[in-house]
């Protein structure tokens, strides 16, 4: 099992930018590619980001390419998100996961935590 747990949502401005945190506990962190999800109301669940298992590819959705990055520590079994020049379409809860793969499809992730806020006003 791996438990996960994000932080580090809010309400911002259009242009602003936030970072998102996501701690990983139980099983090997550093076996798992990490990746974010967000869902806005009344629209699925998307890919965002995602980082393999040493940290080496990552993967990104084409509507924040150049405005978000993840990145992961293992000292602290955490993997962040760092978005900029956030814009109001980001608006959504977004979700860390674990995965045995670098993956952009939900099917491929085993664990995900409970999400996290992020609003962005025009």
């Amino acid at each position: 099992q791996v438990q996960l747990v994000e932080s580090g949502g809010g309400l911002v401005q259009a242009g602003d930018s936030l970072r998102l945190s996501c701690v990983a506990s139980g099983r090997t962190f550093n076996r798992y590619a990490m990746g974010w999800f967000r869902q806005a109301p009344g629209k699925e669940r998307e890919f965002v980001a995602a980082i393999n298992w040493n940290g080496m590819n990552t993967n990104y959705a084409d509507s924040v390419k150049g405005r978000f990055t993840t990145s992961r520590s293992y000292a602290s079994n955490t993997v962040y998100l760092q978005m900029n020049s956030l814009k109001p379409e980001d608006t959504a809860v977004y979700y860390c996961a674990a995965a045995p793969m670098l993956s952009s499809l939900r099917a491929t992730y085993d664990y995900w935590g409970q999400g996290t806020q992020v609003t962005v006003s025009s």
